[in-house]
This record gives C-alpha cells, sequence and structure tokens, in this order.
C-alpha cells in the first residue's frame, strides 16, 4: 500500500507541477506581452498616447478582469491605474513584484505579479495580474488532487486488505495440509482453485513430491514386507542347520552337508544384500564416473556369446541381429549386467523348442529382447520393475525379484527408455537408447 501509494502521489504532484506551473508561466507570458504593447506605444506617441491606451484598456475592463496597470512619477505617486499606490516591496532576482491585494470588507487579500520598467521622463510603469484566480484554480487543484490521493489511500488499504486475506488464506491451506501430512496422512494434497496463479503452481509441485514421497514411501513399505517375506524361509533353513550341528549325536557325513547347506544359505542371503546394495549405488548415479563412449554392437555380441550356449542347452533357438552399428555413452559392465538380467530371465521362463531374439536397429536407436515364453500380463507391467516383485506370488519359485529392478535402475542411469511389450506369445523387452 505505501509502495502504491508513493506513486500515486508521484503522480499526483506532476499533474499538479504540469498544471499550476503551465498557469503561471501562461500568466508571465501575458504580463510579458503586455508590456512590450505598452512600450511600442510609449515610443510611437508618448506619455500622452501610453496614458491614453491605459485608461482605455481599464475602461474596458469586465468585472473579474485580472490586468493590473499603474502609472506614476519619479516619485511613485499614481497617475493613472487600477491600484492606489506603488507595491511596498522589493523586486526579486528576475524583476518581478510579488505583492498582496485587497483587504477590504469585501474582498480578501490575495497575491498580485506584476513588472515595471522605467519610462523616459523619469515616470514608472508597472504592469501585471491579480493572481486570484490562478489561486483559486490551484487550490481547487490541491483540493482535488487531496481527494484523489485520499480515496486512491482508501482503496489501496482495501485492496490490500483484500490481497492479504487471500493470500493468508491460501498460505494456511498449505499449513493446514502440512499438518496433516506431518500427522501421518500422506494422502492429502494441497487444494487449487484453478487460477493458474503462483500459487497454484506452487500447490501443484509441492502435489507432485508428495506423490513422489507416497511413491517412496509405499515402495520402502512393499520392500520391507517382501524382504521379510524372501529372508525368513533361507533365515528359518539357516537356523535350523546351526541347531542340527549343535547336536552332539550329528555323523560326519552329516556334519558337513549341514555346513555347506548353511554357507549356501549365507551365501544366497549375501547376494540379495548385494543386489540392494548394487541397485542402491546404480540408483544415486555415483557410477557416472565409469562413463565413457561404448560400441552397442560388440557388447550384444559378447552377452549373446555368454548366453547363447545357455539357451542351446536348454532347447531354445537363439538369434542375434546386430548388424548395425551404435555408439552409447554410458557404463559398460552396468550395461552388459543388465543385457544379462534380461536374457538370463528369457530363457529361464521360455520352455524348451521357444525362440531368443536380440535386435539392435540403429534407425531408432533401439535393442530389443523377445522370447516366447508365457510373457507378462500388462496390467503387470508396471510392478515387475519395483524391488521384489515377483510374478509367483506364492515364491516358491527360486530367485529375489531383483533382476528387472537392476535392469531399471542401469536404465534410468543411462537415460535409457524402458518398455515392455507382447511378442504374442511371449514378451518384448525394449531399450531405446537416448541420441
Amino acid at each position: 500500500m505505501v509502495l502504491f501509494s508513493a506513486s500515486v502521489l508521484t503522480l499526483l504532484g506532476f499533474i499538479y507541477w504540469s498544471t499550476a506551473g503551465y498557469m503561471s508561466r501562461q500568466a508571465d507570458e501575458t504580463i510579458k506581452a503586455e508590456i512590450k504593447g505598452l512600450a511600442e506605444r510609449y515610443e510611437t506617441d508618448g506619455i500622452g498616447g501610453l496614458t491614453a491606451q491605459i485608461a482605455d484598456r481599464l475602461t474596458a475592463q469586465q468585472p473579474g478582469d485580472s490586468s493590473i496597470y499603474l502609472l506614476a512619477d519619479r516619485q511613485l505617486n499614481p497617475l493613472v491605474g487600477n491600484i492606489d499606490r506603488w507595491p511596498r516591496v522589493r523586486e526579486d532576482e528576475q524583476g518581478w513584484f510579488n505583492f498582496q491585494l485587497g483587504g477590504s470588507a469585501t474582498k480578501r487579500i490575495h497575491r498580485a505579479r506584476a513588472r515595471a520598467f522605467v519610462l523616459k521622463g523619469n515616470f514608472y510603469l508597472l504592469v501585471g495580474r491579480d493572481m486570484f484566480e490562478l489561486e483559486d484554480t490551484q487550490k481547487l487543484i490541491i483540493r482535488t488532487l487531496s481527494w484523489g490521493m485520499a480515496i486512491t489511500l482508501a482503496f489501496a488499504l482495501l485492496g490490500g486488505v483484500m490481497m492479504s486475506r487471500s493470500m493468508m488464506r491460501r498460505i494456511e491451506m498449505i499449513n493446514r495440509t502440512s499438518r496433516e501430512i506431518m500427522s501421518g496422512d500422506l494422502t492429502k494434497r494441497i487444494p487449487t482453485n484453478h487460477s493458474e496463479d503462483d500459487f497454484d503452481a506452487l500447490a501443484d509441485n509441492l502435489n507432485r513430491m508428495l506423490d513422489q514421497i507416497e511413491l517412496l514411501m509405499d515402495g520402502v513399505r512393499r520392500v520391507s514386507d517382501n524382504i521379510a517375506h524372501d529372508l525368513r524361509t533361507p533365515l528359518a533353513r539357516l537356523r535350523r542347520g546351526l541347531e542340527s550341528l549343535r547336536m552332539s549325536d550329528v555323523k560326519d557325513e552329516s556334519r558337513q552337508d549341514l555346513i555347506d547347506n548353511a554357507v549356501n544359505e549365507a551365501d544366497g542371503l549375501l547376494t540379495t544384500f548385494n543386489a540392494l546394495l548394487r541397485i542402491a549405488r546404480i540408483e544415486s548415479e555415483a557410477r557416472r564416473e565409469g562413463f565413457d563412449r561404448i560400441e552397442l554392437q560388440p557388447l550384444l555380441r559378447d552377452v549373446g556369446d555368454l548366453y547363447g550356449p545357455v539357451a542351446e542347452e536348454k532347447g531354445l533357438v537363439f538369434t542375434l541381429a546386430c548388424q548395425s552399428s551404435m555408439t552409447l555413452f554410458g557404463d559398460r559392465d552396468l550395461l552388459f549386467q543388465a543385457l544379462a538380467n534380461l536374457l538370463d530371465n528369457a530363457i529361464k521362463y521360455t520352455p524348451a523348442g521357444g525362440n531368443i531374439a536380440i535386435g539392435l536397429e540403429e534407425g531408432s536407436r533401439r535393442v530389443t529382447i523377445c522370447d516366447t515364453g508365457p510373457g507378462v500380463p500388462e496390467s503387470e507391467w508396471d510392478k515387475v520393475f519395483q524391488r521384489f516383485y515377483r510374478l509367483d506370488h506364492s515364491r516358491t519359485t527360486a530367485g529375489s525379484g531383483l533382476g528387472l529392478s537392476l535392469v531399471s535402475a542401469v536404465a534410468k542411469l543411462h537415460g535409457i527408455e524402458l518398455s515392455l511389450g507382447s511378442n504374442d506369445p511371449g514378451l518384448c523387452v525394449t531399450l531405446q537408447m537416448p541420441a
């Protein structure tokens, strides 16, 4: 409100200076013009012509006319004019007399402004204007601007209060929602009024952040539940084996088997935790220091050389179609691990007699891995990349459910768009490489 009022005050001050100042300058120019005219009359007709000219002008004056004339002798005694004495003030630096008129019972005191010059023969001529009209006009302008300023302040105060209340109401909605979220209700969201203003933009950003936080919290809970389910069984087997080892009547050959089983269970647990740590490091993008320009064709051939014999041993037809050449800036070891995980899943779930194909399309910069296995239901496509998520909800098959999570983390690190599709029958995994 203060800033707005100061701006309006500056504007009104400029308006006053423009109007009142213009009227004052116009009055001065009028006085100068009259002096010039009277001086020319004096030059041509002398003192008699000047006196007649002043008398004619005074006779022609109408009520309210503001012109002032006074012709005086060398002692400043009035000879002819419409004021009764010479002003008892000194002229200013520019040669102007500013004095007061009026003071009678019928006329208030007001200001007059005049200029004087000396005529030949030591006559003095004073020409000026009564400024009462200008003063009244200036007072009217000041009064109008004052009312305008007062109204402006009132509207500024009203608008400021309304804006402040509106802003505080929006801020209070954010605070109230934040308190509800802090109390444990992560489903709450900040309401918007669809005005597309800055508060709506802030609310939208906060709501998206809350969606991401809720998603992460759900992921943490889901991972915790899955860890409890997946690790409970091997830990129980490990404990049962160790309990058996404590029994003194266990034979030596049985004792060795129990030790081997315990070691295998411990290795499985370590493998699971190492996979979790590996995914966490990849998702934190701490592996970017290993990035370099790599060729995808040799990388796919190395993966194919490793898993091709495994697929053929299971009775699968393995096809590698990567005649094109494509480069990518990334970590070769991580990409190899991701492709290996995808091929391992394809080989694991494709029955004997099926087909597995790896393709590299240079024009579209896509790598596809397709199989003819049972596939993945479309409703599960977004879920299979979650940690510990498995289509076998009974968890009777081997595996930890971390393979595709690692693939997703590697793809995100490299800016690769990962998507699933149907091969009818089977599954196609597409890796859309970045430009």
